[in-house]
């Protein structure tokens, strides 16, 4: 029994001072590694991703400052003649669209589309870390046409969306009925009146 308790005290004191050796060689080991001045590797060829703008558009109807929303928000950038692609959002509620993918120095074609609007489209060089960009959406303009209509005068058409002009087809209330009778272009008799068709 006595053997017993000595053991379990030589045990104890033996892990004891193992604890506290660790905890004196985890600072050395520590120290050692910051001593070396060898750079960070990060796998073959790994190369920092670029700095991004953070681009805020708003779009707004012209006439009434009222934010749209679901308008298209196209972003197309280039950097260095290269071309970066073409991203398209949505207008949320309050007519914003926000992106952070937009490398900073490149150059941004933005344009918004949206129902019963002119589209807009306006080119930006990103060089500041967030641009707020607010776009004014109008309605429609009467559109000019060098064409000349049939009858030798220029086009003239009225602003908004222009519906084709069809030709109708004729109905039967619009046909003449057959008739078995005599032409008008035939001589009338002496002492009545022209037959009509």
């Amino acid at each position: 029994m006595l053997m017993r308790s000595r053991l379990r005290t030589h045990s104890r004191a033996f892990l004891l001072c193992l604890v506290a050796l660790l905890a004196l060689l985890a600072p050395l080991a520590a120290r050692a590694q910051d001593g070396d001045n060898t750079p960070e590797k990060h796998g073959r060829k790994y190369k920092a991703p670029p700095t991004t703008t953070h681009i805020e558009v708003t779009v707004l109807k012209a006439f009434n400052k009222k934010p749209i929303m679901n308008a298209g928000v196209v972003f197309h950038s280039t950097m260095d003649g290269v071309d970066l692609g073409r991203l398209e959002m949505k207008t949320d509620p309050d007519g914003k669209a926000v992106i952070d993918m937009i490398p900073t120095g490149s150059k941004l074609t933005v344009q918004v589309i949206a129902d019963g609007f002119s589209t807009y489209a306006e080119d930006f060089d990103l060089k500041e870390p967030t641009r707020k960009i607010t776009v004014q959406m109008a309605r429609p303009k009467a559109q000019v046409s060098a064409y000349i209509d049939n009858s030798g005068k220029t086009s003239d058409l009225k602003p908004g969306v222009q519906e084709p002009i069809r030709p109708k087809k004729p109905t039967a209330s619009t046909t003449p009925p057959a008739s078995n009778s005599t032409p008008s272009s035939a001589p009338a008799s002496s002492g009545g009146a022209t037959p009509h068709p």
